[in-house]
């Protein structure tokens, strides 16, 4: 599945999904489309070593945020937020990839303790947009689930550059567990902002 985002996602505002072409749904403020998300073609699970325990808390050291910058509030890698992810990916000495460790909290479970979807979809942003050359803001995700995330278990999530075209950054994530098997991949697009 691939998520295109169209224009920024207001907060506290009711959004609907409507059905579009070809199993194309479209995320709708009134008329405006937001975003829109189509089946995608899957992509080479061409992701590098996994990165271990030690190594990851180590590059959280490294986290290009800071707590009053344009990511402080996001929900995954925000430093001035208590409630989100803590998902805080920083250079891995030695290697060209940012990494974080990232314990899913339980309320970010379904019933069977299985990491929802979206969820995991929302750790592997940060880590590619800080992976990227430049930062920028994320256009476009596709993602490969293979495995459930179980809840309350540290993990290892990885970003690593693959490439830029002007302002357009192209950058991967995946997510592994402590002993390293890979659970989710993704590829995005990031957009750097013009100045």
């Amino acid at each position: 599945m691939e998520v295109s985002l169209r224009a920024p996602v207001p907060l506290e505002t009711l959004l609907t999904v409507a059905p579009g072409e070809d199993g194309e749904l479209r995320l709708l403020n009134g008329e405006a489309l937001v975003a829109d998300a189509a089946p995608a073609e899957p992509f080479a699970d061409d992701v590098p070593e996994p990165v271990g325990a030690g190594a990851a808390h180590d590059a959280t050291h490294r986290y290009r945020g800071d707590t009053d910058g344009p990511f402080s509030r996001c929900f995954v890698c925000g430093l001035a937020r208590t409630d989100g992810f803590h998902v805080h990916p920083g250079a891995v000495a030695g290697r060209e990839l940012v990494a974080s460790p990232w314990t899913p909290p339980a309320w970010a479970a379904d019933d069977d303790g299985a990491v929802r979807p979206e969820f995991v979809w929302a750790a592997l942003d940060c880590p590619a947009t800080f992976a990227a050359a430049q930062i920028g803001v994320l256009a476009r995700l596709r993602v490969r689930i293979h495995a459930p995330v179980e809840a309350g278990r540290e993990h290892m999530v990885v970003g690593w550059p693959l490439g830029e075209d002007g302002r357009k950054q192209h950058a991967g994530s995946a997510l592994f567990t402590a002993g390293g098997e890979l659970l989710a991949a993704a590829r995005a697009l990031l957009v750097v902002p013009r100045t």
